[in-house]
């Protein structure tokens, strides 16, 4: 049993009713999950609101309820806290149930559009290689140094991130790192925790559809480095325009990182493969097994990252050499047949045009660039005839296709997404609606020395179509298509 007196350190309280326990058990906001003598604290959710359901945790056995709107009746056996924010509150509530395990970790938390996945994957493989023990938090999957545990959001809800960061804490991890999302920082899925270090890797269109606008995107973000501790430290891009906003109010120490401008760490690209980026980084060159520009960007935060975390500068290095990137980012597939594929997650204009940057200044013109892309369902919709009108300027050949639909009508979303192709670029351009079917008419239409760029799912392994999630993972279509004897 928890005493309520000892979670509420930091809430903000207007006033508590007491009820007969000031006692509980277990804290929720959802509240299917309330039993007997549980917690639950009412938010106003984007789509349902929590106040609705007090009376109904009341019966299944709630005995104290956290709100921002007071019930009429207040019952005598149940003890009411009245708190100004409850998401907010739920945060620093959970925090304190857990023993605030965040404060017991070194937590470095990245936000941005793109690279987010693959700049805490290697950060965790990286103090991993150090010989650390070390959490990870990101869309792909969480992590206890080997164990798994399946992500089903990019920032989990307050009460199951300060579940793992204890579970990290009893593991003896010293590190942890976790993508933050727009998302999880205007619902204050973050509140209460502490952070030793932060990263702003880029701002570009997307979550349109949940912000309404660039600027309320743009605002969610810079919230993130806003609540910073004076002993925390802020990294952040400077070849983005959007960096500065992100530093002007944030008590933390201010750092910036460049391949284009003048930054306290620089990274300049010697060499740019498909076997690896050659690189030189705060004068020192490095050889890393990875591929474009962006991630020479990933590589130089990780580098920011681990020097201000105190890590030792030639072992940094040593790892890097051999570092690893998350699934699903820049996969390249070298076919039996000459015919070569990559598979990545781009799923939206800027990261998109990254990946058909990279391709092209690598290949130089050799070959053919058939690209495979769609857009999900139940998203920004002003993105798609953005995403068609770059995939077949850069390509040789293109193939619409089906992406997630989730609830939306495939068919529509491919109309949205051939607006955005020119009359001239229409001749290169087909429409498959079905996925599979479409890689595979990719795959027909390559010959030796081409290369097929299936975008948009990346690491997936599932389709959502209707609401229901089919088996689907681009990968394993390309790698039986081209890998044949």
């Amino acid at each position: 049993m928890k005493q309520i007196n000892d979670i509420l350190k930091g809430v903000e309280v207007l006033r508590i009713k007491e009820g007969k326990s000031l006692s509980f058990n277990q804290i929720h906001f959802d509240s299917r999950k309330v039993q007997s003598n549980d917690m639950f604290v009412a938010i106003v959710g984007t789509q349902v609101d929590g106040h609705k359901y007090i009376d109904a945790c009341i019966k299944q056995g709630a005995s104290v309820i956290v709100c921002q709107q007071m019930p009429k009746e207040l019952l005598d056996d149940c003890t009411y806290i009245h708190v100004k924010d409850s998401a907010k509150a739920l945060g620093q509530l959970a925090s304190n149930y857990y023993g605030n395990p965040s404060s017991q970790l070194k937590l470095i938390g990245i936000t941005g559009t793109n690279g987010k996945t693959s700049t805490v994957t290697m950060l965790f493989n990286l103090f991993r290689s150090l010989g650390y023990h070390v959490g990870l938090l990101s869309t792909v999957d969480n992590r206890i140094d080997e164990k798994e545990i399946r992500a089903t959001h990019t920032t989990p809800d307050a009460i199951q991130l300060n579940a793992l960061l204890a579970e990290m804490v009893d593991f003896g991890c010293e590190y942890c790192f976790m993508e933050v999302s727009s998302h999880a920082i205007v619902q204050e899925r973050i509140s209460g925790l502490e952070y030793k270090g932060a990263i702003f890797s880029n701002i570009t269109h997307d979550h349109l559809d949940f912000h309404k606008t660039f600027k309320e995107y743009i605002k969610a973000k810079k919230q993130f480095f806003d609540q910073l501790s004076a002993d925390a430290f802020a990294l952040v891009n400077a070849d983005d325009k959007n960096a500065e906003i992100m530093l002007q109010n944030t008590k933390a120490t201010k750092l910036t990182y460049a391949v284009s401008s003048m930054a306290d760490y620089r990274a300049r690209i010697i060499e740019n493969s498909f076997s690896g980026l050659h690189l030189e980084i705060n004068q020192k060159e490095v050889w890393v097994p990875l591929v474009g520009k962006f991630n020479a960007y990933n590589i130089l935060s990780v580098y920011a990252t681990a020097m201000e975390l105190g890590a030792d500068e030639m072992e940094v290095l040593q790892v890097l050499s051999q570092i690893k990137t998350a699934e699903g980012r820049f996969d390249f597939i070298q076919g039996n047949g000459g015919i070569n594929a990559i598979v990545d997650y781009a799923h939206t204009p800027d990261a998109l045009q990254n990946v058909l940057n990279t391709i092209n200044d690598i290949r130089g013109g050799a070959g053919q660039l058939i690209t495979v892309v769609g857009t999900g369902g139940d998203r920004d919709k002003s993105k798609r005839p953005e995403m068609a009108r770059l995939a077949a300027e850069k390509s040789n050949r293109l193939i619409l296709t089906s992406d997630n639909p989730r609830t939306e009508d495939p068919e529509i979303i491919l109309d949205d997404m051939e607006v955005g192709i020119t009359a001239d670029r229409k001749r290169i351009s087909l429409r498959i609606t079905n996925r599979k079917e479409a890689i595979k008419t990719a795959v027909a239409l390559a010959q030796g020395g081409d290369i097929i760029l299936i975008a948009g799912k990346g690491h997936e392994k599932y389709q959502e179509v209707n609401g229901v999630r089919h088996h689907f993972d681009d990968k394993e279509i390309i790698s039986e298509l081209i890998l044949k004897d």
